[in-house]
């Protein structure tokens, strides 16, 4: 109740040009505020002195406002309290105000949400005591101006930790923190491309990053796909090519050495930038993770790393690493608009990377996912034998199904939106191209949803499938 009058009288505006004298302004606005209920009977009101300089007129204002108010009876004072709204105002009390609807509370993701991490499984206590250290006792620097490029520890943690998993050998002064995926893109058309340049881009690919570069004004010329990933066209004219060398998204194809290093050189004969998505590449179930595009040709490639797929999407930070010579034009960009990335989470993730529990985080999920793929697969063979069919992945957080027999005629996207009503999130394999036009099949995460969730989901998605006559949803 008190926070609601103080807000009140901190609203109160008063027009020093009018021929009103301000203390009547001051009277009849408090008066407002009574009979509208905003101050309720008992609220006790600010002492003059304050109420005087909050609202910048006279203290001599304020009290003859407030005597005027009680001897209306609309304020009452007690003796070495101060001024409180009248209780006894009966006739005057408004009917009470009709309550507010509260806002839906937030759905939980559903099975076969693509792409979602377990964050139940983040070790909430060691993370809490980090985000408590950090800002507990601040560093200075945490109360400045932040650095449009990000926590400089943070910068660091994640170079140290690219060397270590992905084989990139860069400094923290090319590593620039971003609030996630679309921006990054954004920010990196902003400053290294101008509107029309032709960008080459894989289909399939990521429906947001596309919508990125296209407010850009940029011209998408898509690339074809065989089984090792993005073939570069053979007149390739382009300013950029944005690819998903370790995994493509969503078919999974990883691209072999002689593609890498050819891409590469059309790179550097074309004057063009490569920019390389590596969006889950730390989750390979079968070796270590495969060395990153960049650590083959640092010089012509920027790598985009993003940490919603690693710890959380609620997190939202992200990473670009850059070449030297481009720190400067992206950091001239970024300052335009000022950084988006919270710098409230940046010092507690440096420090949960410096202290090694993010790379055994990382080391643990690599171990359940690997497991929960398994489970998936055997659920399918067990339940969906002729309507899926997927074959172990070596990496990821998605498996991609063929469409069996048994769904001969039935679209993907029809199956998506029919395994709604079952509590299921589908994605229609076809939907990923531009157009819709795609090869039948679907995307099923697996990685955010225990081993029994998985069980349930498909027996689920079975009765679905195997009833003719289950409702579609549009």
């Amino acid at each position: 109740m008190q926070t609601n009058i103080d807000a009140a009288l901190l609203a109160i505006s008063l027009d020093r040009a009018a021929t009103e004298p301000l203390h009547m302004q001051l009277t009849e606005a408090l008066r407002r505020l009574i009979l509208s209920g905003h101050a309720k009977p008992g609220a006790r009101l600010p002492a003059s002195r304050q109420l005087a300089q909050d609202l910048s007129v006279s203290r001599q204002t304020t009290l003859t406002a407030l005597d005027q108010l009680v001897a209306e009876g609309y304020l009452e004072t007690k003796q070495g309290a101060g001024c409180f709204v009248a209780k006894d105002l009966p006739h005057l009390a408004p009917p009470d105000p009709t309550p507010l609807p509260r806002p839906e509370p937030s759905q939980p993701y559903r099975p076969f949400h693509p792409g979602i991490p377990d964050m139940t499984l983040l070790p909430h206590a060691t993370w809490a005591r980090h985000l408590d250290r950090a800002w507990r006792h601040p560093h200075p620097d945490l109360l400045s101006a932040p650095n449009p490029l990000g926590w400089p520890a943070l910068r660091a943690a994640i170079a140290a930790h690219l060397k270590a998993w992905r084989g990139i050998d860069c400094t923290p002064g090319q590593v620039v923190i971003t609030s996630g995926a679309t921006e990054t893109f954004e920010l990196l058309s902003r400053s290294l491309m101008q509107r029309g340049d032709r960008v080459l881009i894989e289909q399939p690919g990521f429906a947001p990053m596309r919508a990125a570069l296209t407010r850009s004004g940029l011209s998408l010329i898509s690339m074809g796909l065989d089984a090792g990933g993005a073939v570069l066209p053979e007149t390739a004219d382009a300013r950029a090519a944005i690819v998903t060398p370790s995994r493509h998204y969503p078919l999974g194809m990883t691209m072999p050495l002689p593609r890498r290093l050819a891409l590469l050189d059309w790179a550097s004969r074309s004057d063009a930038w490569i920019i390389e998505d590596d969006y889950d590449s730390e989750f390979r179930y079968t070796g270590t993770p495969l060395p990153a595009l960049m650590s083959l040709g640092a010089g012509q490639t920027i790598y985009v790393g993003s940490f919603s797929k690693l710890i959380s999407p609620a997190l939202r930070l992200a990473y670009v690493v850059l070449p030297p010579t481009l720190v400067e034009p992206v950091g001239r960009a970024l300052a335009e608009t000022g950084p988006r990335a919270s710098l409230i989470p940046q010092p507690a993730l440096a420090e949960f990377m410096e202290s090694g529990a993010f790379a055994t985080h990382l080391r643990r999920m690599r171990r359940v996912y690997a497991d929960r793929q398994q489970v998936l697969l055997a659920a399918l063979s067990r339940h969906l034998p002729n309507h899926l069919r997927a074959d172990p992945d070596p990496s990821g957080m998605h498996l991609v199904c063929r469409l069996g027999p048994a769904l001969s005629g039935i679209s993907d996207t029809a199956i998506a939106r029919r395994a709604v009503n079952a509590g299921l999130t589908l994605r229609a394999l076809s939907a990923y191209w531009p157009e819709g036009d795609g090869p039948q099949g679907l995307v099923l995460g697996y990685a955010g949803f225990p081993p029994d969730q998985l069980e349930d989901a498909v027996q689920r998605l079975a009765r679905v499938l195997q009833d003719g006559k289950a409702p579609v949803k549009t």
